[in-house]
């Protein structure tokens, strides 16, 4: 048995057994993703592995392998990297191929031997009930009408419950990305009742046990005192929302993080358009309906798909948020399009994930290259009308 055949079945194995599976891919042959990482995941009570492959210019893709569909991807995989690094509860293991192409697996005796005394743990945690960061007892939850005072989530606030928990869990994954140490200043724009605001506070203060300012901004007045009061009764001391247009998002203070949910049509490019201008470290952002091409795509080759309003909704929404993705890495952000939550909780389920790249130079041929790549996209979309393109916003 080869090798590569030997790590194959090494990761095969820990895929089924092991309680925690974590595989970086790195030092790339030319033409791959420069780095993939892939993370041991369930779905619906099935064991898949989340791989997420960083491509040059910022561009990040995610793919689900399932359990018949994992020794073809990664035996494909295994030529394009020169190091693998296999991570699971308690151990470690590593490939490394030379230039002369004699490869090595170091660690795997080590790593076997850490899985073969975890089974009945890997047993437990494959029936064990989803645990969320929040258990419906939080406080805020209660004056938001999600739970009862015995902290028991209500039949129909279910839905709100899991997408509230998903989107502490997407935070989770870009946390490494916020300031180590110190305040962290969240801004949620177009905020409404501010259900992630709070969650968001709640996660970071209790949890993570930071010092957090939190700004909600929305033109609604009824909500905003709404918010305000939520965080009084909930004893949120750091957060403050105000009544305003986010144009008029305060510019003297920097937003670590920016979050928003569902802000509608071009109000969630408005968002965007404040995260970059601001600088936010971390965007996080959900939209909502996507009108504003409707009527504005010039491409005479898909006028099968524009001719027909049902299906051109969806092109639309899968276009708008393609020229977000675009426009951010244009502005120095590594961006990932992901799911928020379960599609039959919620339609508007697309969660924009941007985290700023502290290395990129406004001047070099990388960033011109990303700039060409949107306006050539918007170009395409809208022909000689491009350039016109969302200055409702500014």
């Amino acid at each position: 048995m080869s090798v590569e055949e030997k790590l194959l079945s090494l990761i095969g194995d820990l895929f089924s057994n092991a309680p925690s599976l974590t595989l970086v891919f790195s030092k790339a042959s030319e033409g791959s993703p420069k780095k993939q990482k892939g993370r041991l995941c369930q779905k619906n009570g099935e064991r898949i592995l989340s791989i997420e492959a960083e491509y040059d210019f910022g561009r990040v893709t995610q793919r689900n392998l399932r359990a018949e569909e994992l020794s073809g991807a990664i035996a494909e995989l295994i030529p394009c990297y020169s190091q693998i690094n296999i991570i699971t509860e308690g151990a470690e293991a590593e490939y490394k191929r030379s230039k002369k192409g004699s490869s090595v697996i170091i660690g795997e005796g080590k790593i076997r031997n850490a899985v073969g005394n975890t089974e009945k743990t890997v047993a437990l945690e494959l029936n064990r009930k989803k645990s969320y960061a929040l258990s419906g007892g939080e406080p805020f939850l209660y004056h938001l009408g999600i739970s009862d005072k015995n902290g028991r989530v209500h039949d129909k606030r279910q839905a709100k419950f899991r997408q509230i928990n998903h989107f502490t869990e997407a935070l989770e994954n870009v946390y490494y990305a916020l300031p180590e140490d110190g305040k962290i200043v969240v801004f949620d724009l177009c905020c409404g009742k501010s259900y992630l605001s709070f969650a968001v506070y709640h996660y970071l203060t209790e949890i993570k046990g930071r010092e957090v300012y939190m700004l909600g901004v929305d033109q609604r007045g009824e909500v905003i005192d709404f918010c305000n009061e939520i965080a009084r009764l909930s004893g949120f001391s750091g957060m403050e929302f105000i009544c305003d247009d986010v144009k008029n998002t305060p510019k003297d203070i920097h937003p670590n993080l920016l979050i928003s949910l569902h802000a509608c049509d071009i109000a969630t490019d408005m968002v965007l358009d404040s995260g970059i201008a601001l600088g936010a470290d971390v965007i996080l952002s959900t939209p909502c309906c996507h009108r504003y091409l409707n009527d504005k795509i010039k491409v005479k080759e898909l006028s099968f798909v524009t001719s027909h309003p049902q299906i051109r909704n969806k092109l639309c929404e899968a276009i708008t948020d393609g020229l977000r993705a675009l426009r951010l890495r244009a502005a120095g952000y590594s961006v990932t399009l992901t799911e928020l939550t379960d599609p039959e909780n919620t339609p508007k389920n697309t969660l924009i994930r941007a985290i700023k790249s502290k290395s990129f130079d406004k001047g070099s041929p990388r960033a011109k290259k990303l700039a060409e790549d949107y306006n050539t996209a918007l170009s395409f979309i809208l022909g000689d009308n491009a350039e016109n393109y969302l200055k409702e916003i500014k």
